[in-house]
């Protein structure tokens, strides 16, 4: 089966390790994935502007709706040259539902532009699906977009350490998920380690925040974030992702809040357990216990501060401990979350 992804593909944000991922996968299985695109455009991926010869296309809608390498008349080719039941619509961000704030995050100023992203979706294809278990709209089907990779894990060892904690991910409606992390480590600051924060937003506004207007969605607390000694790093091509968690002996999984109330997985979801790191899981623990399995549960940081102080804590003092819970984890997500099984899975969609 021969499946093209409309995606905004870019090497430092995004899901291009999943899409990249997909393509290799696919390969494997005597299929074929591609990019809609000019070919060669970006070296790691395979792109192709050839629609006739395909079974399915998938619109990967993420953080943008618009296409990287094309033009404004792309999205008029594809719904003309590709029949309607074999196109699809995956919603990594929650933009097809009504309008939600939660937290002072959003996924869309207004009931009016909800609405018109909402009939744009319905316009192209008759499925949507969103990657979490619980989508709010009754026409929406769950399909985990992200996935994991056995091949990508780092073996567990925490001698020599660079960081106490490094965190891969832009800070696009993250700073107060964070900010429950680094309460967390204040009581143990001083013998905790450097803290790194690698991606957009954290240490100033990103450029093109301006002319987007979500400038408010890069909201950072410069004066705390100078007081934890946090370092900032530019963003890193996706190959290099679970290099730079497994630089720390533990590292964050937070979810901006919209992520949280729609119980959304994304690629830290999966990328994070195989990394040479402990995975804290800022997230609810019956979320957890619903994705990864209950000894996941342990990995949890609490809501009460003191409880998340001690966690902490521990698992400064006690990585070894916490390492052997990510093994068993890492198992149950080769077995039920490989791009392999979603590659099927997504085969079965376009198959109707």
């Amino acid at each position: 089966m021969r499946i093209m992804f409309v995606y905004f593909i870019a090497e430092d944000a995004g899901s291009a390790q999943d899409v990249h991922n997909y393509i290799r996968s696919a390969k494997e299985l005597g299929h074929e994935v591609v990019l809609y695109g000019r070919p060669g455009v970006l070296p790691s991926f395979k792109f192709s502007l050839d629609m006739g010869s395909v079974d399915a296309v998938f619109f990967i809608f993420e953080w943008t709706t618009q296409l990287r390498f094309g033009d404004q008349l792309d999205w008029a080719r594809l719904a003309c040259k590709v029949p309607r039941h074999k196109r699809f619509v995956i919603d990594c961000d929650g933009a097809y539902n009504e309008m939600i704030h939660v937290e002072g995050d959003l996924n869309h100023r207004d009931a009016a532009s909800s609405r018109k992203w909402m009939d744009i979706c319905e316009s192209l294809a008759d499925q949507i699906f969103q990657p979490t278990l619980h989508p709010v709209r009754p026409n929406v089907r769950s399909f985990f977009f992200h996935a994991y990779d056995p091949a990508w894990e780092r073996p567990m060892d925490f001698g020599g350490k660079s960081y106490g904690m490094t965190y891969v991910g832009h800070a696009k409606f993250r700073y107060f998920p964070m900010l429950r992390v680094l309460r967390a480590i204040e009581p143990i600051r001083d013998r905790f380690g450097r803290i790194a924060v690698v991606g957009h937003g954290w240490d100033s506004m990103p450029p093109w925040a301006s002319w987007m207007k979500i400038e408010d969605y890069f909201y950072t607390d410069q004066d705390y974030l100078k007081k934890m000694g946090v370092e900032f790093i530019q963003p890193v091509p996706f190959a290099q992702v679970i290099h730079w968690m497994s630089k720390g002996t533990l590292s964050p999984v937070i979810y901006r809040p919209l992520f949280s109330h729609l119980r959304f997985v994304t690629c830290r979801t999966f990328e994070t357990l195989a990394a040479n790191t402990i995975p804290l899981l800022g997230l609810d623990a019956e979320y957890v216990s619903e994705i990864y399995g209950a000894q996941a549960v342990d990995l949890v940081l609490p809501q009460d501060i003191a409880a998340a102080q001690a966690k902490v804590a521990d698992i400064v003092n006690r990585p070894e401990h916490y390492a052997e819970i990510v093994l068993g984890l890492r198992k149950h997500l080769s077995e039920k979350h490989s791009f392999k099984a979603r590659l099927r899975e997504m085969v079965e969609i376009a198959k109707g």
